[in-house]
């Protein structure tokens, strides 16, 4: 299974999700095409953002590139969906997911537990900045985690339940 990389910062509210699966095109469109609605339908501050939106809506099924350009699927953004999507879809997430415990962990700390999962690759692409790339990108999954009910952030840091478990996944409402 594909797993993608790109994660947006997260928004306040899930329902933004729906709102950015919503202004890609029905009609295949190319990747600047999609890029420029979503810039203008969602007031995204740049290129780059549109385009990891684009590719995290891939990633939550919500989209998808066919040979013909990105197109808007039928998937309903429904929070089981999108939790399942971005654990299994979404590389990191299961991952920083994993390394929560009932103990609060701030953000470096589940970085540090996951700085091994970061690609080599990655590393030599970028090797004065590869860190705070990722440093990032587990901050925002930390965020996601929250904003869908898979984790708890507290004052001492982020959490799931005592067993494990993600918090928040009885199907009720994933809002912050």
């Amino acid at each position: 299974m594909t797993r993608f990389k790109l994660v947006p910062e997260p928004p306040e509210r899930v329902e933004a999700v729906a709102e950015a699966q919503r202004a890609v095109p029905l009609v295949p469109g190319t990747e600047d095409d999609c890029c420029a609605r979503l810039m203008r339908r969602l007031e995204f501050p740049s290129r780059d953002v549109a385009r990891t939106w684009l590719t995290f809506l891939r990633a939550l099924e919500l989209a998808e590139e066919r040979e013909t350009g990105f197109v808007r699927r039928s998937q309903e953004p429904t929070p089981a969906h999108l939790r399942s999507a971005f654990l299994d879809r979404v590389y990191g997430a299961r991952e920083v997911r994993d390394a929560l415990t009932a103990e609060p962990r701030d953000a470096d700390a589940v970085f540090a537990r996951f700085e091994a999962r970061v690609p080599v690759w990655e590393h030599h692409k970028d090797p004065s900045g590869w860190r705070e790339t990722w440093r990032e990108r587990v901050g925002f999954i930390l965020d996601w985690l929250v904003l869908l009910g898979l984790a708890e952030r507290r004052a001492e840091g982020y959490v799931v339940d005592e067993t494990g478990r993600s918090v928040g996944t009885d199907g009720a409402d994933c809002g912050r």
